[in-house]
């Protein structure tokens, strides 16, 4: 029975999806028995977080997933397509990398982000320089003030939209969606350091924290699915989103990331490549609300694949919740030889 209970979470999606192009492959097929495997002792270890993993053979298509049309939060992983939506207009000549943007104290962020820390003692920032802080560094200053300088959350929720990937939302600044989570009325700039802002936190009634944290994992504001982590990550990948200048920096600025180094790219055999981007939520009376890593894998003979695992509301420690995401890249590649 459990096993028929998994197979039916597991959902094959590739094959009539319009939005995931099949072509005859030149390289192996998936290998689902191999998959079911990985995800049943996966969905084990995650006990009763939320599980979602989607994967994808970027020539081909063919496409495995659990949870793949289910919505998770996506915490820092917005920055992805934040950072393309940004090279959108870079591409269309109504922005400029060098153009330089200001930093003020509503601009401010809650941490994690050098740009708050820094202010105000350095203000001025070029919009290659945000971009690279947002989304290879996770600042959510230099996210924020790159999302207002293109419009704002609805501008980069609609370009999505504009490429079909429609399940896929941006709703907040990060100085909104972070102090909701955690119960705060609001964000102020006296916040901005990690001890102030943490301060602030355990300040907050438990009973109100635990009711904001719920709250958030019901929203489905800032969300995504894994399936359209897969879809927006393959029409980067396919030069489908941007100009080929502007989608080899963007992967570029993931590829350099430091961050996530116990996730999807703990996983990966010797001289594979990854271009990828982490979300992680504050951990906050023992619960964790996303864990999140999406990515692209080079292999070392030139096969890619796209990947996207999503956690969701657990009780685990971070080093077991990260194991888990290295463990799917580590499953990942091992059914595709």
């Amino acid at each position: 029975m459990r096993h028929l209970l998994l197979l039916a979470a597991v959902v094959l999606l590739g094959a009539c999806d319009p939005g995931m192009p099949q072509t005859v492959s030149t390289t192996p097929a998936l290998d689902a028995e191999r998959l079911d495997k990985m995800g049943e002792e996966l969905r084990a270890r995650a006990g009763e977080a939320r599980l979602g993993v989607a994967v994808m053979n970027l020539e081909n298509g063919d496409l495995w997933a659990i949870n793949g049309s289910d919505r998770f939060p996506m915490q820092s992983v917005f920055k992805a397509p934040l950072g393309a939506a940004v090279l959108a207009e870079v591409d269309a000549g109504r922005l400029a990398l060098d153009e330089i943007l200001t930093v003020k104290d509503e601009d401010l962020s809650p941490p994690y982000s050098p740009v708050a820390a820094a202010y105000p003692g350095r203000r001025d920032y070029t919009v290659d320089e945000l971009l690279t802080l947002a989304v290879g560094g996770s600042d959510n200053t230099a996210a924020d003030v790159l999302m207002a300088r293109i419009g704002g959350p609805g501008a980069v929720t609609a370009w999505l939209r504009s490429h079909d990937i429609d399940h896929m939302r941006i709703d907040r600044y990060e100085r909104q969606l972070q102090p909701e989570i955690g119960g705060l009325k609001s964000f102020r700039p006296d916040l901005k350091t990690e001890a102030a802002y943490s301060a602030a936190l355990a300040a907050t009634p438990v009973e109100v924290r635990q009711a904001a944290t719920s709250r958030y994992l019901e929203d489905p504001r800032d969300t995504t699915t894994p399936r359209d982590a897969l879809l927006f990550l393959a029409k980067l990948a396919r030069g489908e989103l941007l100009s080929e200048a502007s989608t080899a920096r963007l992967l570029r600025i993931m590829e350099d990331s430091p961050s996530g180094a116990n996730r999807l790219a703990a996983g990966l055999p010797d001289q594979a490549r990854l271009a990828h981007k982490t979300g992680t939520a504050r951990t906050d009376l023992g619960l964790n609300p996303a864990t999140n890593d999406i990515g692209l894998i080079t292999l070392a003979d030139g096969r890619q694949y796209v990947v996207a695992v999503f956690l969701s509301g657990s009780t685990q420690p971070e080093a077991e919740r990260e194991a888990i995401i290295a463990d799917t890249a580590r499953a990942v590649t091992q059914a595709v030889r």
